[in-house]
């Protein structure tokens, strides 16, 4: 007579899958996995930032926020804040998305020579040298610590994006 033997995998496999199940069913009941809203709200110690010279968020985040002696911008597109349109070609786009982060600098009570990092998102790193022309005008003398990313995409397809870390003091 001839024993058919099953592998171990196969003998584990009911008992692994009613594991799986009781973990489901358990996790389920808990309340952390209930679909409701968030009830987490803003720190005390943290300030949000919001100017109408400057494109509003487009999603759930702030223009930028106040943490102790810094000054935390999100990243700025080369929206116009009054009429809504996104600037055409790399040399105006550079320019307003510039022109959007120095009014966000500025509502955060900062100002531009007292960015202390920026990051600067290009769609095409061929565009480099434009926006960096543009970059230091908008700078002056004022060097900030700087990387600069070549990215598949941004939003609204823009060409740049540019985001600071901003002095308080």
């Amino acid at each position: 007579m001839i024993a058919l033997i099953r592998p171990a995998a196969a003998r584990a496999a009911p008992n692994i899958l009613a594991a799986q199940k009781s973990l489901v069913r358990g996790l389920q009941s808990r309340p952390y996995f209930a679909r409701t809203m968030s009830s987490i709200t803003i720190h005390p110690s943290l300030t949000t930032v919001s100017t109408s010279n400057a494109p509003a968020a487009i999603g759930p985040y702030s223009q930028a926020i106040k943490a102790g002696n810094l000054l935390f911008c999100s990243g700025c597109i080369p929206l116009d804040p009054a009429s809504g349109d996104i600037a055409k070609g790399i040399e105006a786009q550079a320019t307003q998305a510039l022109k959007n982060l120095a009014a966000v600098v500025q509502a955060g009570g900062s100002e531009m020579g007292k960015v202390v990092k920026c990051t600067v998102f290009l769609k095409d790193m061929n565009d480099f040298g434009v926006v960096n022309v543009i970059y230091e005008k908008a700078f002056g003398s004022h060097k900030p610590a700087r990387s600069a990313v070549e990215v598949a995409r941004l939003p609204k397809d823009v060409l740049v994006e540019v985001e600071a870390i901003a002095s308080l003091e």
